[in-house]
């Protein structure tokens, strides 16, 4: 009986497994002490061990509870020994660096496969961001974007999707580029809508960026160029006069180049044209105020709407004889005309300065000989020439 008795006991003693630092474990967690720490029966040696708070997660927690409780069992691995005869347990293990080390297997396989993670970005530092991808990952400032960021403050607990550029797991060194995806993501929607639309189809954007010469505008992951010219049938000086960025714009498609990845874009073209409804606009009769844009040998272009210029003849800018319209306007001046007569089909508007102003009795009208213009103007010879050569 004595024999079995020693017996039994030596094959318990055998069971017991020895712990050693670094050895990974299993350990039931008995109690919680005042939430800073988990004290656990490591499962099979016959012996406890302690959790400190710092150990439990890779990922900042305030309790023990937040991450375990009594009851759970839970691989964990040995850090040191802290003596037999220390309160608590014997040894000092950690839950933190068993789920680290899991962590990083899986991103190494991710690396290889040369698949995308996502991961929420914890902090914001000088150089770029810090993501919590399990274990800390960095991106450099220069891979967040494909464009420049003066300000990452706005990227702090967003998630974002990542390429694993660098991987060192014993230097836990993780860099990650968020510009990578960008930019495969992009190229694949530019492909996509390159296929999907063409010249003269009219779709929906927004503003991305103003340059001096124009906007960019988003059109879904891929930009297209609208001239400043193909802002709006007014002149416009600089795009920032116009629009701003974020603004929602219809644009109509002017061009497509995929070789140079080129996308002209218009913004006037989906308006109404300037010259649209202009017999309604401008009746004859009508009193218009208007900006002298040109002058001519033969008269003044005056804009009297949005795009819309009509001329005011040599004859008809004073009832005083001058020689030149020069002597009596310059660019840029604003001056109240009368319209004489329009034409919508020709583009077409007459206009009068002294038909508005009185004439002195002792002004005569002197017949005056007139030079062909040089330029096409879409006025006809007989319009130049004018059809009043004599007193109102």
């Amino acid at each position: 009986m004595a024999e079995q008795n020693n017996e039994e006991m030596l094959n318990a003693m055998a069971s017991v497994q020895e712990v050693k630092v670094g050895d990974l474990v299993k350990g039931e967690v008995l109690t919680v002490d005042d939430n800073k720490q988990a004290i656990v029966g490591i499962i099979g040696a016959g012996v406890e061990g302690v959790i400190p708070l710092k150990e439990l997660s890779t990922i900042p927690v305030d309790n023990v509870t937040d991450i375990v409780n009594i009851g759970d069992v839970i691989d964990l691995v040995v850090i040191s020994e802290i003596g037999k005869d220390k309160e608590n347990g014997s040894y000092l293990l950690s839950k933190r660096r068993v789920d680290a080390k899991k962590v990083w297997e899986d991103i190494e396989k991710a690396f290889e496969a040369g698949e995308i993670i996502e991961a929420p970005v914890t902090d914001v530092v000088k150089g770029g961001l810090v993501i919590d991808a399990g274990v800390r990952g960095f991106v450099p400032a220069s891979m967040v974007e494909d464009h420049f960021v003066s300000d990452f403050e706005d990227y702090k607990g967003k998630t974002l999707a990542y390429k694993i550029i660098e991987i060192e797991p014993s230097e836990n060194r993780l860099i990650l580029s968020h510009r990578a995806v960008v930019e495969v993501e992009k190229e694949a929607a530019k492909k996509e809508l390159m296929e999907k639309i063409g010249a003269g189809d009219v779709v929906e954007g927004t503003v991305a960026r103003l340059t001096n010469f124009g906007a960019f505008i988003d059109l879904g992951g891929v930009d297209g160029l609208v001239h400043v010219s193909e802002i709006s049938y007014s002149h416009v000086d600089k795009p920032e006069d116009a629009l701003t960025v974020g603004d929602k714009v219809t644009v109509k498609v002017l061009s497509i180049d995929p070789e140079k990845d080129r996308i002209s874009l218009s913004i006037k073209e989906t308006l109404p044209g300037p010259w649209d409804n202009i017999e309604e606009r401008a009746a004859v009769d009508s009193i218009l105020e208007g900006t002298v844009n040109r002058l001519t040998s033969f008269g003044a272009f005056v804009e009297v709407l949005p795009g819309v210029e009509g001329l005011v003849h040599i004859s008809q800018i004073s009832h005083k004889h001058i020689a030149t319209p020069h002597e009596a306007l310059q660019e840029g001046q604003v001056v109240t005309v009368k319209v004489l007569d329009v034409s919508e089909e020709n583009k077409r508007i007459g206009l009068s300065i002294k038909a508005l102003e009185e004439k002195e009795e002792d002004e005569v009208v002197v017949e005056e000989t007139y030079e062909m213009p040089e330029e096409s103007t879409g006025f006809t010879l007989g319009d130049v020439i004018g059809n009043d050569l004599k007193e109102d």
